[in-house]
């Protein structure tokens, strides 16, 4: 029976949306998770929740633009818990506007979140991964990257980008000791839109949300379904989406 029972998991974007609920699925079905976010206070909130249902739970304060922290990330998971299995690389942000706007910061800052900060967990993880003989790296992707709606023309590159990465790394790495799966979901109901400083575009994404969005559980049991199968299957991606969603 497929199992989740004694996986070591570090979640980084874990203080909400679908980091939050990938830590607290996973702690429910037996695995030990580290959850990683800016906000220490929160992160703790929900480690604090995990414990008290009977769960395994650490946090760690991680910007994952900062390399430094996602090698403090893999190094305190190792410490508490002797190895790490998986990385689960989630955080991300969306301020998006169409070109035309020139929203250079934005566009820097997409940059280094989804993309530098997916670059940093792999550069913290891959060694450690190749020393312990086996590992495995989970990226939150986005169907965006597929499509390239409207206004989201940088956004979806950097998602694209995260998705072409995990390939190249699956192609390099068909030894068995690391599996790759980029998941690439359409519309969740999670606070992603906050990042969003165009109004118009902020309040049309809402009310894409509540009126099409699936739970973040939904990508939680995705991560989960990808994590738990045996060392010689790779989940290499996944697209999960609202039923509705076009």
């Amino acid at each position: 029976m497929l199992s989740l029972h004694d996986k070591i998991v570090a979640i980084t974007g874990a203080s909400g949306g679908i980091g939050e609920a990938t830590a607290r699925l996973l702690a429910r079905r037996g695995a030990a998770v580290v959850l990683a976010a800016r906000r220490g206070e929160r992160i703790e909130a929900i480690a604090q929740d995990i414990r008290q249902e009977g769960g395994r739970a650490a946090t760690c304060v991680v910007d994952v633009t900062e390399a430094e922290d996602l090698q403090r990330l893999v190094s305190r998971t190792i410490d508490l818990c002797g190895r790490i299995d998986v990385l689960v690389n989630n955080a991300g942000i969306a301020p998006i506007s169409p070109l035309a706007a020139l929203d250079t910061e934005g566009w820097s800052a997409m940059i280094d979140v989804n993309l530098r900060g997916m670059l940093n967990g792999v550069a913290a993880a891959l060694p450690v991964f190749r020393e312990q003989g086996t590992g495995h790296l989970v990226s939150i992707a986005s169907v965006a990257g597929m499509t390239v709606p409207p206004s989201m023309a940088v956004y979806a590159a950097t998602k694209n980008a995260v998705r072409t990465i995990h390939e190249g790394l699956r192609t390099e790495s068909t030894d068995g000791v690391i599996r790759t799966t980029a998941i690439s979901p359409g519309y969740v109901r999670t606070d992603l839109a906050d990042s969003m400083a165009d109004p118009h575009i902020r309040e049309q994404t809402r009310k894409n949300m509540d009126a099409m969005g699936i739970p973040p559980e939904a990508v939680a049991r995705t991560v989960a379904f990808a994590i738990e199968q045996p060392d010689d299957v790779e989940i290499g991606e996944i697209s999960v989406r609202p039923t509705v969603q076009a």
